[in-house]
Parts: C-alpha cells; structure tokens; sequence
C-alpha cells in the first residue's frame, strides 16, 4: 500500500510536510517524496488531505464497560477486595463492545484500558489495537502497569470495610508495597532452593514488577494532595510512576515543573460529579505542558465517549495549549506513557501502519476523517 501526497503531521516534527507514505506488512517502510507506485499496489491519494498518526489513549476502561448493558456489563471493578493486583484486565476486555469499533472508526487506534479506581490497587492494565475479535491478537504489550486509586472513589466504596480516609487508601497501597518487598527479598535469597522460599503468594507475585521498575504504578489522582502522595509513595519505594487524572495539576503547576513523571489529563468534558473535580479546566494539559510535564490528553472512556479524543485536545487548544502539544499529547505522548511509543504514536519508518487521514485539523468538530489504518489495513 501506498499513501500518495498527504500533508504528514508526524508528531515529531512541529512543521508538516507533504510526502508518500509505503506500508510493507503492515509496518511503515518508507517516507518520502514521488515514491512510484508498485504494479497492483493499493494506492490511496491523500492530495489535499492531512495524515496523522493514529491516536494514542493513554487512560480508558474500553472494552471493559459495556455499551448500554447496565451495572451487569461493567467488568472493571473488583469490589469485593480493596487489594487486587493480581487481577488483569485481559480477562475482562471484550473486543465486540461497540465502543471498540467506534473508537478505531474514530481515529483512537491504540489505548490503554484496564481496571477502574474503585480498589486502591486494581490489577494490571493492558495496551490494545482496537481492531480485532480476540484480545490476545489485539495486545499490543501486557501487563503496562499496576493501577492504583487515591481519593474519593476508594474512600467510597471501602467505607465500611476501614477505608474511609485518604491515609487510609494510602496505607493499603503501601502495606501491600512492602509485603511485596519483603516476599521478593525472601525469594531471592532462597534461590533455587524450593524448600527456603517463601509460600506463593498470588497478590505479591503480581507486584513484583512494580518492585523491579518493570512497569509503573498507575495512579488515579484528581485532587493535588493525592497527586503529591502519589509521587510520595513512588519516591519511598523507588519505583515508577505515572499519575492518572491531574485534575488540580494547574494549581500546583510550580510543584510539578518538570515533573519526571508522566502525567494523564482529564476527563475533562463532563460535569463536576464529585467535589474533587470542582477545580477541573482545560487550560490544565496547557499549562502543565509549558511548565515542561509530559502531558496526555484523555477520555477516561466511556466518561467521554472514546472518539471524541481529537476533540478534546481541540478544547485544550482553545483554552491556550499550544497546537503542536496539544497533537503530541494524543499520539507521541501517550504512546510513551503506557510504554508502548516503539511501536505507535508517531509517523516514523519502522512503526506500525496506523493512520488518521482527514480533511482538516481533527481537534475542529467539522473536520471529516476520510481514512482510518491500523497495522496497513483500511477500517474506515
């Protein structure tokens, strides 16, 4: 296949360009100018037309809330267990949700879906395409990280089980760190000697790469204290790190310059449901990014149906984020966040073929996506 004359925004470079395009096996094979085509090659002719990466969420639950189903559709929260890190997200995803389809046909061809924020510590979260009907075919890498949760959501749904305050939430996520700790310590001192290790311990295992910096935590936080405990946590255990929501990051934007840790912005086109969102703007990613943050737009799907990803960084763009970070922060940046930026979020030789072809800018509602590829093959 090959894409002919598009003006390439490639997440890379701030300027587009115009330039072809040639996908080999579903893979970018080469970027250039006047590239002939092959006898019997599929030619698509983007004259007129822009050609983005596909779009990248970094933060979402799809495929694990059901689309019109009810409470008995919704598979991303254990609610029995305040701690369930070994729970994976896989098991629940269910490709034939409708929102998968609308998502792909939306331009959003890869995200990061997984447990909710009920638990304050979830399970492990999974980096998907969103084109196929098996998840095994559809994972691009599992586990990409542990999710956690601080704030009102645990306080809520653990109130009558000792979990009623944010120091609370807090100690479940740092009793079960130091377990894990203290199990891996045991286990590798015993070596090969079955008999000197420690009983399996099914929830300890599954930390283990938390421990061994293999994958972060992450770490849903809407209010500024949570943001600051979450780094707290990160910088007492060493280990990694990624914070979820950063709903009142502006207001602690001086504390979080160049923060080394990647940061996940929204939802933000919803009504303050809890007052821990009261704070909520979409001058936030703007603001964060010019303070030097790694910043990612998200939908936190389906709060905001997973489409409208484009259309929230455009909001973001209207309240003063600058255009090009507004466009890195649904492709490029979140790609990085969720560990996966080798393969997609950018237009590069070597990357997989997933592209968004449109008529105009698709952060502006009347813009038209014309195109949509994933791994070379043509989805809208």
């Amino acid at each position: 296949m090959i894409i002919k004359n598009g003006l390439v925004f490639d997440a890379i470079n701030r300027e587009p360009y115009t330039a072809d395009i040639r996908v080999e096996k579903g893979k970018i094979q080469k970027i250039g100018s006047s590239l002939p085509a092959k006898k019997n090659e599929t030619c698509i002719d983007a004259t007129g037309l822009r050609v983005y990466p596909g779009f990248v969420e970094a933060h979402s639950h799809l495929g694990l809330d059901g689309w019109g189903i009810g409470f008995e559709g919704k598979d991303y929260n254990e609610m029995g267990d305040p701690c369930t890190p070994h729970l994976r997200s896989e098991d629940s995803f269910n490709p034939f949700d409708p929102t998968v389809s609308a998502a792909a046909r939306g331009g959003v061809t890869t995200v990061a879906t997984g447990q909710g924020s009920a638990n304050p510590i979830g399970g492990t979260w999974i980096a998907v395409k969103t084109r196929g009907v098996c998840v095994d075919d559809m994972i691009i890498k599992t586990p990409i990280a542990m999710k956690c949760a601080l704030g009102e959501n645990p306080k809520r749904v653990y109130r009558e089980k000792g979990n009623a305050a944010r120091m609370s939430t807090a100690s479940v996520i740092r009793g079960m760190l130091f377990k894990a700790r203290e199990y891996l310590d045991k286990k590798e001192a015993a070596g090969d000697d079955i008999f000197k290790r420690p009983a399996f311990d099914f929830k300890c295992e599954a930390m283990i790469p938390v421990l061994k910096k293999e994958i972060p935590l992450k770490v849903h936080a809407h209010q500024a204290n949570d943001i600051l405990t979450a780094i707290r946590i990160a910088q007492e255990f060493d280990v990694l790190l990624t914070i979820e929501h950063v709903t009142e990051g502006h207001m602690i934007a001086d504390k979080l310059e160049n923060c080394p840790y990647p940061l996940a912005v929204g939802p933000t086109l919803t009504h303050a449901s809890k007052f821990e969102l009261q704070y909520k703007s979409w001058a936030t990613p703007g603001i964060l990014a010019a303070k030097g943050c790694h910043v990612s737009i998200i939908t936190d799907s389906p709060v905001i149906p997973q489409e409208h990803l484009p259309l929230c960084a455009g909001l973001a763009v209207k309240a003063g984020m600058d255009p090009f970070d507004a466009l890195k922060a649904i492709t490029i940046n979140p790609a990085e966040h969720i560990g996966v930026a080798d393969r997609v979020g950018s237009i590069e030789v070597g990357k997989d073929a997933d592209f968004v072809i449109a008529d105009g800018d698709p952060m502006v509602s009347d813009t038209n996506i014309r195109y949509v590829l994933i791994d070379g093959q043509l989805i809208k």
